[in-house]
């Protein structure tokens, strides 16, 4: 991997990083606990209540992403990140930039 491309993909880390703590920050107001009178009757609450669901979740995948994001940047710097975990080959420069935390080439992800 060049320096310029290590150091795009590290921009889009960065980039990636602060989108992804405003989302954690707004996913949070969200997951709030409901306060019965939040809504108008029974069937809103419940509304709410499922919402709230797919919000936690969606919260919980977004965290693990950053860990995984904060984890490659620390990465980055080695001269093995960007390899396939799986069978030590280089991980195509537009995959990294799509999703920097990626681990393995597709080849190994198809198998």
């Amino acid at each position: 991997m060049t320096s310029l491309e290590q150091h795009a993909i590290k921009r889009q880390l960065l980039d990636d990083l602060n989108a992804l703590e405003k989302e954690i920050k707004e996913l949070q107001n969200l997951t709030k606990p409901i306060t019965p009178e939040c809504a108008l009757g029974t069937l809103g609450r419940f509304e709410l209540m499922n919402d709230q669901v797919i919000y936690e979740k969606t919260l919980k995948e977004a965290l693990l992403r950053q860990t995984k994001l904060k984890y490659a940047l620390s990465k980055i710097e080695n001269e093995d990140f960007g390899l396939c975990v799986e069978c030590d080959e280089p991980i195509s420069f537009d995959r990294l930039l799509l999703l920097p935390e990626s681990t393995h080439c597709m080849q190994c992800l198809k198998r």
